[in-house]
């Protein structure tokens, strides 16, 4: 079966972790958000904000973020400083859900040679999410507190579609849940009001086509197994 453009997009498109220097132009990532905007939203309400970050304010971003990251190393006590406003994950995790997640973990830092012990490694590669992965572009996405959980249901549309248009114009992507624990430091820093709480970030650039981590591919369960007919 010959795969349509829509379905290329959708299969070639896998969370990036390392970048090239290659600048985004303007142009391509307003096309961009102007696709994405037609994602669909309950009642049309369209809860999405975006700040895009380049240049010395990804910079500012990324200092801060990675200083906050090594402290909290240091002293694991501050972590009551960085806490997220909502659960993207469960509180208590349970099969088959653990089990995915410590697949896709595992894979990962095996990949890389990072053995379970190796807590230095561990850190430095999972501080490469406040780096951007090195993307020269980082997307911060916002919706105002007033807004239900719907809202978050619109937001997964809205994002996979920049992450889909993006792969149109050959770029890459990288969604980031792990922004969210530190939005005290990312609020201020993009100037996002009070009434505004942070949804996740994401990277977005070239992907270094010669980095080992961008092998990495995730499996997916196969459609019988999460699929229900009825007749």
């Amino acid at each position: 079966m010959t795969l349509s453009a829509i379905d290329e997009a959708i299969c070639t498109r896998r969370s990036m972790r390392a970048f090239t220097p290659k600048p985004v132009a303007r142009a391509d990532l307003e096309h961009i958000l102007q696709v994405a905007s037609r994602a669909p939203s309950g009642t049309n309400c369209q809860p999405w904000k975006v700040y895009v970050l380049q240049g010395d304010t990804r910079k500012a971003l990324v200092e801060k973020a990675c200083a906050a990251h090594d402290a909290l190393r240091a002293d694991p006590t501050l972590a009551e400083q960085y806490q997220e406003e909502w659960d993207y994950y469960p509180q208590k995790w349970v099969s088959p859900y653990i089990d995915r997640r410590r697949e896709n973990g595992w894979g990962l830092y095996g990949l890389l040679g990072i053995g379970k012990a190796d807590r230095e490694q561990m850190h430095v590669q999972h501080q490469r999410n406040f780096r951007f992965f090195d993307a020269p572009v980082g997307l911060m996405f916002t919706v105002d507190r007033v807004m239900g959980h719907g809202s978050l249901v619109d937001y997964g549309g809205f994002m996979q579609s920049i992450m889909l248009s993006a792969r149109g114009l050959g770029l890459h992507t990288c969604p980031q849940a792990a922004w969210n624990g530190f939005s005290s430091i990312v609020m201020p820093l993009i100037g996002a009001g009070p009434q505004e709480m942070l949804v996740c970030g994401m990277a977005l650039g070239y992907a270094d086509d010669s980095a080992l981590v961008n092998t990495f591919d995730t499996p997916r369960v196969p459609v019988k197994d999460f699929s229900h007919w009825l007749d």
